[in-house]
This record gives C-alpha cells, sequence and structure tokens, in this order.
C-alpha cells in the first residue's frame, strides 16, 4: 500500500524543475534594498545569547524578537569524528556566520551503522563520536549560531528507527514492523535512552552540559516522522505526547519541536487536500497540540513531491503549502513556525543556478512578507550547506557558499531582511504591539540598511 510514494526527504535524491524567471525578475526589487552584503556585526549580535524562548507565536531571545535565517547541515558530527576533517565543520560554520545565518539544524544521532556509529548498540556509544558532536556544539558557540539537535532518523541512513527495531528483534523481542518504534516498551526505552545520553553529556571542549547549554536552540524529536500502521496520526500523537513529556521532565532551557513535514491528518478532514496527495501517518495539526511542543516545522519539497507537473503547478502548491501552515500555527496552533527544509536538486536535468536563486528568492520573500505582517513564521532553514570535498554527503541539494557568490548574496540578504526586521520590532514594540509593530514595509528596512551602510563580513 502506498508504494508509489515519493522518496522520503533528506533521504534520497530529490529532483526540481522550478523556472521562477518571472518570479526572479519581479523579485529584484525587493532584493535589491540590501545588495549582495550582511553586517560583519549581524552574527555577533546574538553571540553568548540567551536561550531561545517563544512567546505566543514569536520567538524571542533575551526579551526581544528573533527571527533568523538559518541552514541544514546534517553531517556535521559524522564529520567531526576524525579531527583532520573537522576543519569542514569550521568552514561551513564560519561561511554560514558570515552570511548572516544563526540557527543550523544537524543530527545528534548515528545509531548501529558502520564506522561512525554514535550508538553503537543500546546504551553503548563510541566517545570518539561524541567528541565530534561536542566540536560542533564547541564550534556554533564560537561563531554566534544556534543549534537545532535532532535525536534519531526516521529512516534507515544513520541507522534510525529501523535500527532500533532491529535492535528488539535481535534481542528476542516479538516485533512485526518498523511503526512498532512508536509503541513497544522495550524500543521506548532505548529511545528515552539515547535522549537522557544527549541531553545530560557534557561537551568535553566547552564543560558545559548540554541541557545548560544556550548555544542550542531546540531540540527534535525526530527528522520526518512516518508511520504506514496508522495514518490518521494518532499512533505518532500518542509518542510525541511521551517522549515530550519525558524531554522536558530532564531539560526545562531548550524547546523541542517534533520535526514533521507537515502532513495533515484526521483532526482538519478538510485540511487533507493540501497535503501532496497521501498521507503519512502524522497529523499537523494534534501532533502540533501537545503542550510540550514548542513551535511547528514543516518541509517543502513540490519539486519531488510533484515532479512530473508542471512549474506553475509546483509553485500554486508551494503557496498554499506555506499559507496553510501559517494560518493554522497562527490561529489553531498558536506556536510560532518554521520552514525546516526546503531547496532545489542540482541533478535535475533543467537545473541551473539561475533555477535555484529565482526559487530560493520566491521563498525568502513569502517568509519575509509573512514575518512582516505579523504571521507565525520566525524563520526558514534551507537545505544544505556543504564544504568542498564532501561528494559522499552531497544529495544534489547541497550549497558551497565560498563556490557559489549568487547564491551566498541572496541568503545573505534573507539574513540581513529578518534581522533587520527583528530589529525594528525590537525598538517599536516598546510603544506599540506586535501585532502593529511588525506592520512594517520592504522601504522602512531598506532605510534601516541605507543609514547604516553595508558590506560583505569578513572572517
Amino acid at each position: 500500500m502506498h508504494s508509489d510514494l515519493p522518496p522520503p526527504m533528506t533521504t534520497y535524491i530529490k529532483s526540481g524543475r522550478f523556472s521562477w524567471t518571472a518570479i526572479f525578475l519581479s523579485f529584484i526589487l525587493y532584493m535589491s534594498f540590501s545588495g549582495y552584503a550582511c553586517e560583519a556585526t549581524a552574527h555577533r549580535g546574538y553571540k553568548g545569547g540567551g536561550f531561545v524562548r517563544t512567546k505566543g507565536t514569536n520567538f524571542v531571545l533575551n526579551g526581544s524578537p528573533f527571527l533568523f535565517n538559518g541552514f541544514n547541515a546534517y553531517w556535521m558530527m559524522n564529520v567531526a569524528t576524525n579531527p583532520s576533517e573537522r576543519y569542514k565543520v569550521t568552514q561551513v560554520i564560519q561561511d554560514a556566520a558570515d552570511a548572516g545565518l544563526y540557527v543550523c539544524r544537524t543530527w545528534a544521532f548515528e545509531d548501529g551503522t558502520a564506522g561512525k556509529a554514535l550508538q553503537i548498540s543500546p546504551g553503548v556509544y563510541d566517545e570518539r563520536v561524541f567528541q565530534g558532536l561536542d566540536f560542533v556544539v564547541a564550534q556554533a558557540k564560537k561563531y554566534g549560531l544556534k543549534l537545532i539537535l535532532s535525536f534519531v532518523n526516521n529512516f534507515k541512513e544513520f541507522g534510525g528507527r529501523p535500527q532500533y527495531v532491529e535492535w528488539a528483534r535481535s534481542s528476542g523481542v516479538k516485533v512485526i514492523n518498523d511503526d512498532d518504534f512508536y509503541t513497544n516498551p522495550i524500543i521506548k526505552g532505548y529511545y528515552k535512552n539515547h535522549v537522557e545520553k544527549v541531553i545530560t553529556r557534557v561537551n568535553t571542549i566547552t564543560k558545559i552540559p548540554y541541557k545548560d547549554d544556550n548555544t542550542i536552540m531546540s531540540w527534535e524529536l525526530i527528522n520526518e516522522p512516518r508511520c504506514q500502521v496508522d495514518y490518521s496520526g494518532r499512533m505518532v500523537n500518542a509518542w510525541v505526547q511521551e517522549m515530550a513529556t519525558f524531554v522536558k521532565s530532564l531539560d526545562q532551557h531548550h524547546l523541542l519541536e517534533i520535526g514533521m513535514e507537515g502532513f495533515y491528518g484526521d483532526t482538519m478532514p478538510e485540511r487533507k487536500q493540501v497535503n501532496p496527495g497521501y498521507q503519512v501517518g502524522t497529523d499537523f495539526i494534534s501532533n502540533n497540540l501537545v503542550r510540550e511542543i514548542d513551535f511547528t516545522t514543516i518541509h517543502a519539497y513540490p519539486d519531488q513531491w510533484f515532479s512530473k507537473q508542471t512549474e506553475k503547478s509546483q509553485m500554486t502548491f508551494m503557496q498554499k503549502w506555506m499559507s496553510s501552515h501559517y494560518e493554522d500555527s497562527r490561529n489553531v496552533l498558536k506556536k510560532p513556525l518554521v520552514i525546516g527544509e526546503f531547496g532545489k536538486s542540482s541533478k535535475d536535468p533543467e537545473y541551473s543556478v539561475n533555477k535555484r536563486d529565482a526559487y530560493m528568492n520566491a521563498v525568502y520573500r513569502n517568509i519575509y512578507m509573512e514575518a512582516r505582517s505579523g504571521g507565525t513564521v520566525g524563520g526558514s532553514l534551507v537545505w544544505q550547506l556543504m564544504a568542498d570535498g564532501m561528494g559522499s554527503y552531497g544529495d544534489g541539494y547541497e550549497i558551497i557558499l565560498s563556490e557559489n557568490p549568487s547564491t551566498d548574496g541572496i541568503i545573505s540578504q534573507q539574513s540581513h531582511a529578518m534581522t533587520s526586521l527583528s530589529r525594528l520590532l525590537r525598538t517599536r514594540t516598546q510603544n506599540m504591539p506586535v501585532n502593529q509593530a511588525r506592520e512594517i514595509e520592504f522601504d522602512q528596512v531598506q532605510d534601516a540598511h541605507t543609514r547604516k551602510g553595508s558590506r560583505k563580513a569578513l572572517p
């Protein structure tokens, strides 16, 4: 059943066919206000910071509005396990900071896989790999980045949910399929042990326990949860409730999110028509209504979900996908929203850097406009940034900033736009409600940028 579903995100090749020439041309006016620059002081403003919090449908940092531009780099711990390769982690973090990217999402797991497994077997860890994660956290702190750390993968890559089930099967536990991950008490115990191990870890470099380190913005329960035996979302919902409560019992400092793609379930049947033609066993509404979940996430890959449709149809879906989740996060869930993954693959036959840049422009503009108008979106995380010489980690979506100046410029522009909006909100919310302060036009951001001047941040 559902064998015709497209491959899961973040684990299989993602291909894109968007042609955004018209959108790109119309969007030049929006992007032109900041050039290809990000102020050198941008990321320093958050360095050391505090813990990111939520206030209603907004993120706040040190009591002020926090809007961000960010990225995914799932590979960081894996690469940092080898000290001779750590320069790649440093380079990407440094380049990201120079581009004004404040948030990075990465894996805090690798389960039972050959070579660089963090968790070799249930409760058994490779200290060498853990020290790789320590390095990632320490470098993020040095450059003023916030991290979102994910506890497990839904898919078999890097072990994930299938590895947990296989561990149980090998120990004599009667299991039927990978969805037993959500219900079997032994397997849930494995997961809880891992969560506790990571949260209570004391960083060997900074000497700060992870649970006390404000470099970490949020924990993520699982990357892209899916469930084949219950498409209603109720099985995943029970698991989310149990695990979210457990995480919060260990750590009251950090935010928590699920790691969802955004598929709708049974709670709001009318919203199922927004899904890309199928369900994956999650319910964006009920799963995110869990009290311990602090903000919502969606992933957006219309190029893969609708690879055989026209570019216009893909764009129409993309706009509806984002707008419906904006609306529900604001009015139903009353929590901030993060676009957790989006990107465009270079493996598509029609790919060009210009098309990727235009696509990113369109997404970024949508995000900025929603944030500016008082929406719930706090930021986005492009999939994915990499360093040169990392071909084995590439999936077609990788971006090497040092080799892609136009894309680097677009990312930097969005970073500056979100940072400028945060600053304007910060100064104006002292004398007016947030929803009024957010009615800031693009020309006001442009004026602020013009007065302050701009230049490309230097290392």
